[in-house]
């Protein structure tokens, strides 16, 4: 007995000593992870205090002025139809930024030779008088455009990747905690056939039988043996495998989730999300048309003739600045565009869109009919659009699909006379104060089967 009790707490000094050191590891750990957090937020603050003290203006207050009046002929970094904004303090003097931004005509009207020279050499532009602005409003969109070009958001993300790396590497936590979990399970499992061995050793020693297991009867050979188990289970698979070939095959044909990649990336969550854009003002074909039609370049390049690069606040983690002006790029060779010349050269590329959505030949569906009749919104169908960087479909598309739609959506009936009669009717037939699309006839098989 005392060499059982002498192995027993050999084991238990072992197991303190593993949790002494598991717990000394987290600590140091913490200890080091704080103290490199604390130089990161120190220089974080630095930088926000050296940027706040040089501003000479409300950049946030001139970035919104910039947006709405500035934005469609000029850019901070880079010139469009009129000279890039940033370094304008350099070029000019603040008192001429102002005169000739109330009224640049009169300008070149007088002779000044500044004025004639910008206006010269951007093709004989005519720039929009604003004598709205005041002082304090062009101070804003100065101290706006003269900040400093910030850096690509993929440079950011890199040094984000960096300080993580770093971070790993200085202290791998996780991977630790888990070699320190395994090691003591393994001492643990260990300690547990030593303390068997040993009881066994000691019955052996004292002449003490251990009993054995009967042998049994392998519970296959029973339940073969059973003819009743034997035909509820081949009842049981025989229905399983039927359930699951019919769940299979009925997903033949539905695409949810279906997301290809596009010749060209084209990101809703930037032009339906951020900006706003209404969905119909690219497919516009939703409102009188079955179809809802893909929208050409011409619509794209009424926005992007004077948009050849996104905003660094655009770029994400996954999507960098360069990328998004790249795809941009290849909008212009599709169309033709020299955003140098600021010309169309003629030569046209047809961009092959991969199509999303698409119901089988022989579904009707009209988008004008659920668009401008019934009201429906897009994301009724689509799924919140607004926040897809890049589009799948969201819903199955199936007749359950759409049959249960038509039996939970009311009929909208203001300014629809027609609806309104008939409206009236069946609602006295079948008792209720809204109707149904259903009840409306929306079941019928020839709403949406030729």
């Amino acid at each position: 007995m005392k060499k059982v009790n002498f192995r027993h707490s050999t084991s238990r000094q072992l197991l303190l000593s593993v949790a002494f050191l598991f717990s000394f590891t987290l600590f140091s750990f913490s200890q080091e992870g704080a103290a490199q957090d604390a130089p990161a937020q120190e220089q974080a603050s630095a930088q926000s205090d050296d940027a706040g003290g040089a501003e000479l203006g409300d950049p946030a207050a001139g970035k919104e002025l910039f947006n709405s009046l500035c934005a469609a002929c000029h850019k901070p970094y880079s010139e469009s139809i009129g000279p890039a904004l940033n370094g304008v303090t350099d070029r000019h003097d603040k008192e001429w930024i102002q005169t000739w931004i109330s009224n640049s005509a009169a300008m070149v009207a007088s002779g000044d030779p500044e004025a004639v020279e910008v206006y010269e050499e951007y093709n004989q532009t005519a720039m929009p008088a604003f004598p709205q602005l005041t002082e304090s409003d062009v101070d804003n969109i100065l101290a706006y455009v003269e900040q400093p070009k910030p850096e690509p958001q993929a440079a950011v993300a890199g040094a984000g990747g960096e300080a993580g790396g770093s971070g790993a590497s200085g202290g791998v936590s996780v991977n630790v905690i888990l070699g320190i979990l395994v090691f003591v399970l393994a001492i643990l499992l260990v300690v547990l056939f030593l303390v068997n061995k040993t009881l066994r050793n000691f019955a052996s020693a004292s002449g003490i039988a251990l009993p054995e297991k009967p042998k049994r009867k392998p519970i296959w050979q029973s339940f073969v043996e059973n003819q009743f188990l034997m035909v509820v289970s081949a009842v049981v698979v025989l229905l399983t495998v039927g359930y699951f070939a019919y769940g299979w095959m009925m997903q033949v044909g539905v695409d949810k989730g279906y997301q290809p990649i596009q010749p060209i990336h084209y990101s809703h969550r930037i032009h339906a999300g951020d900006n706003e854009i209404e969905c119909k003002y690219c497919h516009s074909s939703a409102r009188t048309s079955k179809h809802s039609g893909i929208p050409s370049l011409n619509v794209c390049m009424n926005c992007h003739k004077s948009i050849s690069e996104v905003a660094p606040e655009t770029a994400t983690e996954e999507y960098s600045k360069e990328f998004y002006d790249k795809e941009i790029a290849k909008l212009y060779d599709a169309a033709g565009w020299d955003p140098a010349t600021r010309t169309f050269s003629g030569d046209q590329k047809p961009v092959k869109w991969v199509r999303i959505h698409n119901l089988p030949d022989f579904a009707y569906f009209n988008h004008s009919q659920h668009v401008s009749v019934a009201g429906i919104q897009c994301q009724k169908c689509h799924g919140p659009i607004e926040e897809m960087e890049i589009v799948y479909q969201n819903a199955p598309l199936t007749m359950g699909w759409c049959i249960n739609c038509h039996r939970e959506t009311n009929i909208k009936i203001e300014g629809n006379e027609y609806y309104e009669k008939i409206h009236e009717e069946l609602s006295k037939k079948y008792g209720v104060e809204e109707l149904t699309a259903a009840q409306m006839g929306g079941l019928e098989c020839g709403k949406c089967h030729y």
